[in-house]
């Protein structure tokens, strides 16, 4: 079979909600304090996860419905309890990407209005994109912001390589105390996504196949592994940006949106030179942009399908309710917490990590079932990957839990 750009869709928006606060403000940070010492976590944290992202596009692509849908079918208990975490969870992942989005906005294209006002305009932007546009004009886009965001992150690695006088160091670090384990939880909770983005993937995948008869099984597969693999090379491209230009330098990043952005794009030109400034720039807003806007269509999508599947309503114009519902929550949390954006990221990777062990098991379960047909299900391979991802997923929470 041949493949195509046009073939590419659900994976391509899976690594854009993916490659966000985990690459940007994650990724770097562990370079700036550790050095490559975390790349293990990385690497671990991502094939342990790899299994119950794929079982999103798989059963979607096999069955021709959502993971929601599959949900449904093992008991109202699961979805109940999805639609509550997702609740609970989503003003808060929302906000954090756009705090973080609105102050590069203002130190790239100039502070003359403030973060607050930004905020306003790239949620007003993405909202129209997403209303007018919808799922199609979502599928084009992610494509232009991937292909522009690999490019830059790529020339801003090697740019920092060719300028970079210091030896680099492969030595892997376990982290000690409570702060560093605390960060490592957090690193890895996000690392590359929340596990809740497989749903989101089912519901694009879903939608492609409305409008592309083309995009099967095989695609489907392909899709996501271009989109995985993409996660991945990123995550390690912004561990060596942070290592390479912060590590042992002293310096520390501040909590506050406007400060941090400033700092991290001031970083690099300081390192790189002045001329660096419009690749580091553009690296890093089409990150945060492409999760602004993928979060923004994804949390309610998800939502009214759950709304749907919940109450069995039709709820026809339950996407419009959610997603200005979301908007709205954001924008008044941003205003509230915008000094505060360390503090909600934090939340918000560590409310993803410790729901983990859930998502990886009800997944399994699913594609396990006989709500799947056989042919898509796991191999034995997959299985025994399944089980030592779910073990490894339990035992960090349990772990994360006993140093608080």
């Amino acid at each position: 079979m041949k493949f195509t750009l046009k073939n590419l869709g659900p994976g391509l928006l899976f690594a854009g909600a993916a490659i966000g606060v985990s690459h940007l403000v994650q990724s770097t940070r562990a370079g700036a304090d550790f050095g490559l010492g975390l790349l293990w976590a990385l690497l671990l944290v991502n094939l342990f996860k790899y299994p119950f992202f794929q079982y999103g596009p798989r059963y979607a692509s096999a069955t021709g419905e959502s993971l929601l849908d599959g949900y449904k079918k093992m008991g109202n208990g699961i979805l109940i309890t999805y639609y509550i975490l997702t609740f609970a969870t989503m003003f808060t992942i929302q906000t954090a990407v756009t705090i973080v989005t609105a102050g590069l906005a203002s130190s790239l294209f100039g502070d003359f209005i403030s973060i607050e006002v930004w905020t306003v305009i790239i949620i007003a932007i993405c909202l129209l994109l997403l209303i007018v546009g919808r799922y199609k004009l979502l599928d084009v886009l992610i494509k232009i912001i991937i292909v522009i965001l690999t490019l830059s992150t790529i020339a801003a690695v090697v740019t920092a390589l060719v300028n970079s006088e210091t030896p680099i160091s492969f030595a892997q670090v376990l982290p000690e105390n409570s702060l560093e384990i605390g960060f490592l939880i957090a690193f890895m909770g996000w690392m590359p996504a929340p596990l809740d983005i497989s749903v989101w993937h089912s519901l694009w995948a879903i939608e492609k196949r409305k409008n592309d008869s083309a995009f099967n099984a095989k695609s489907a597969l392909f899709d996501f592994n271009i989109g995985y693999i993409s996660t991945i090379i990123l995550g390690i491209g912004f561990v060596f940006l942070g290592c390479l230009v912060m590590f042992n330098s002293g310096e520390t990043f501040s909590k506050s949106a406007g400060v941090f952005s400033s700092q991290l794009i001031e970083m690099y030109t300081a390192s790189l030179g002045n001329w660096a400034y419009i690749i580091i720039g553009i690296a890093a807003f089409t990150t945060m942009f492409s999760t602004t806007l993928t979060t923004l269509d994804a949390s309610p999508r998800a939502m009214h399908r759950t709304t749907q599947l919940l109450f069995k309503s039709a709820f026809k114009r339950g996407y419009l309710f959610w997603i200005l519902t979301l908007a709205v929550g954001t924008i008044v949390i941003f205003f509230v917490f915008a000094s505060e954006m360390g503090f909600l990221i934090k939340i918000a990777t560590i409310l993803s990590f410790l729901t983990a062990p859930f998502y990886a098991i009800i997944n399994y379960k699913l594609i396990s079932s006989k709500h799947t047909p056989k042919s898509a299900r796991p191999s034995l391979k997959m299985h025994i990957l399944s089980w030592l991802g779910i073990f490894f997923l339990i035992g960090f929470s349990i772990w994360y839990l006993t140093i608080l």
